[in-house]
């Protein structure tokens, strides 16, 4: 889709609203499944795990400011919305089992240092990542989000009612939706189509009797971040584990940041790639500071992007001043969680095939060559491999395991490889 809104324009302040809610639908469920994943490990109480529920939202509205505005040059100002990663979600479980929630969120802060350090050798790094490379890994960020599209528009893994007609009933019709409304001549109505579509696929599923309430009633009204809050306990042995996860983060940062980039109708500049990848390492220690977990690029976001054609980076801030707001209260925050599964759904398969699609754009533009070709090929069925069947790294030590099991950077890891040993066709 054409760009409706440059990175530096602003759109009207109620449409910002509207745009800046959509990325925030998009990324919530994310945001709040890690501190609830590892809560649980760690056996926290209702008060506990509400304050850390609370703590990461608040966190990851912090850190999208930070990484859109770019103060002291911390950010790369591109419309990337952060949130906790998935990547640390074994580490971290790992490490409350043993040590407590105290020094898991020690290893977070100590941790963050690798990626700082990586911050400012971006003109090294960026040599790994060619047009092919890049095209490659853009293509598996789209790609790899398709399974989770498609679980939620079944119902959610383990749900009683999954892939009931009904789920996908409402994710069709939320998928119809939105392309009735990204394809009319409207601006306004086009730009929040991802928003609206969501919309009336909520209130369909409030006549169908599908939502649940009962979150919304039992949250809290107010909840303050607290820094430390789980006290203080430092151990060598968890710090590997998290170091090895902060070298992951980076390499599907620098991912992130070219796609986003890239959805905008431009390339992205090495200062950009400096400020972002450095806006997760300072995010991730304030995140094990304020007790909300390391901090990183959302890949669903971009997406959304592509989808509406809106790459202002001022609704992305007014998106992070909302989950900072939601962070506080709770009981707006559950409003956003009952979001039901088959209407995120609808709107991510659409999301996340944009952003496979702006993948396969950039390899088209790399230069055609058997070599380009084999590049790309393998390091995207190398990282779907680990997407599709993750139990194939059951067998391997543990530092790799967490090293390659995203398949994002199992396919990064490939292709820079690739490029860096297959010759030249000159």
């Amino acid at each position: 889709m054409r760009i409706q809104y440059k990175l530096e324009e602003k759109p009207p302040l109620p449409q910002s609203i509207l745009l800046a809610i959509q990325h925030i639908l998009a990324a919530f469920n994310g945001i709040v499944a890690v501190p609830l994943i590892v809560g649980g490990a760690a056996a926290l109480n209702h008060e506990n795990m509400t304050f850390y529920i609370s703590a990461a939202i608040f966190c990851a509205g912090l850190v999208t400011i930070i990484q859109t505005t770019s103060p002291l040059g911390i950010g790369s100002r591109l419309p990337c919305v952060m949130g906790t990663s998935f990547t640390f979600v074994g580490p971290a479980v790992s490490v409350v089992k043993q040590f407590g929630m105290g020094a898991m969120f020690m290893a977070t802060i100590f941790g963050t240092v690798v990626e700082i350090v990586a911050s400012f050798f971006i003109p090294a790094v960026k040599k790994l990542f060619p047009r092919i490379v890049t095209s490659a890994v853009i293509t598996l960020i789209g790609l790899s989000l398709v399974p989770v599209a498609v679980d939620w528009m079944a119902g959610g893994v383990g749900a009683k009612d999954y892939g009931s007609l009904s789920n996908l009933g409402v994710a069709l019709f939320v998928i119809i939706v939105i392309i009735v409304f990204i394809s009319l001549k409207n601006k306004f109505l086009r730009t929040t189509g991802v928003f609206l579509g969501m919309l009336v696929g909520y209130i369909t599923c409030i006549l169908l009797g599908k939502l649940n309430f009962a979150p919304i009633l039992k949250a809290d009204w107010f909840s303050f971040p607290m820094p430390f809050r789980f006290g203080f306990s430092f151990h060598w042995a968890p710090l590997l584990p998290f170091i090895i996860a902060y070298l992951v983060t980076t390499i599907e940062t620098i991912g992130d940041l070219t796609a986003t980039a890239r959805v905008c109708d431009r390339s992205v500049t090495e200062k950009e790639l400096k400020g972002g990848v450095l806006c997760d390492g300072v995010g991730s220690a304030i995140g094990g500071i304020m007790c909300g977990g390391a901090n990183t690029t959302f890949s669903q976001n971009i997406g959304i992007i592509g989808l509406t054609g809106v790459a202002s980076r001022y609704v992305v801030t007014i998106a992070g001043i909302i989950l900072m707001i939601l962070g506080i209260c709770p009981k707006l925050g559950a409003v956003i969680a009952t979001m039901p599964l088959p209407v995120l759904g609808g709107a991510g398969l659409i999301m996340f095939g944009m952003v496979a699609s702006a993948g396969m754009s950039g390899m088209r533009e790399a230069e055609p060559s058997y070599r380009n070709i084999l590049i790309y090929t393998i390091s995207v069925v190398c990282g779907l491999a680990v997407v599709f069947r993750p139990d194939i790294l059951k067998n391997l030590p543990q530092m790799l395991q967490i090293l390659l099991n995203s398949g994002i950077t199992t396919g990064a890891i490939v292709a820079i490889i690739l490029n860096l040993i297959l010759p030249s066709e000159e």
